[in-house]
């Protein structure tokens, strides 16, 4: 059996990964999934199956394109067999982005209630039960979208980089900008998890999440591709019988 291709295409970039099974062989990422790259990818490993999210419009042709280079390929749907019980009241509405984080984070840490958190252009936080269960979540503006807002719909405050000396109390506008921002964002993610038990964990994934990670003062992994770990597993449970 030859290896499997996932796709999590994002707001602004495409993360692909490569799996042997459990193991990732390829972690890449691209502005988009063109001819060109499926061809180098298949070009490079012996690929047979993919599974690709979208939460862009960009969806339209991949499958075709995908078929086109001998790859059998699926898109998570909300339909999909999952290895979770969503628990959302409107699971259609759900990104399928947050689907597979969360099952990659359950494939990890089985048995723990987990608080999920994907910090990018905007940063969600889901609960997941210990016995499987997608309870719900939050979406909220990232650390990037803050400080642009505040540029936006002010008169004075600059558009400053997120990245940089973040202190507790800012000491100019531009400190000031960036912590609130940054620790904004940390404040969340420890009140989220102030509600769980005791024993749950915070698995962190997106753009901002390896700078997160060492400023949380409790269990936390951080996983740079865990929607691809997640459709990985997905693809993998919809092969079973």
């Amino acid at each position: 059996m030859g290896l499997s291709l996932t796709i999590d295409q994002g707001n602004s970039s495409a993360k692909v990964a490569v799996w042997d099974g459990d193991l990732p062989v390829d972690l890449s990422t691209f502005k988009a999934m063109t001819d060109d790259v499926i061809t180098s990818l298949v070009a490079r490993y012996d690929i047979d199956r993919a599974i690709f999210s979208s939460v862009t419009d960009y969806r339209d042709g991949l499958l075709s394109r995908l078929s086109a280079a001998g790859i059998s390929s699926i898109e998570l749907t909300h339909g999909m067999r999952l290895p979770l019980v969503i628990d959302y009241a409107t699971p259609g509405t759900l990104g399928v982005d947050r689907i597979a984080a969360a099952v990659g984070a359950m494939s990890l840490h089985p048995g723990r209630e987990l608080l999920v958190v994907d910090a990018g252009t905007a940063v969600t936080y889901d609960h997941v039960s210990a016995d499987g269960h997608f309870i719900g979540g939050n979406i909220a503006p990232g650390i990037g979208l803050r400080l642009k807002a505040l540029n936006a719909f002010t008169a004075r405050l600059p558009l400053i980089n997120g990245r940089g000396e973040t202190m507790l109390w800012g000491n100019s506008t531009e400190s000031a900008m960036r912590s609130g921002a940054v620790n904004g964002v940390i404040a969340e993610i420890t009140y989220y998890h102030s509600k769980l038990s005791a024993d749950a964990i915070v698995v962190l994934s997106g753009g901002w999440g390896h700078e997160l990670a060492p400023r949380l003062d409790f269990e936390t992994d951080y996983q740079e591709c865990l929607v691809n770990r997640g459709l990985n597993e997905i693809l993998k449970y919809n092969e079973t019988d």
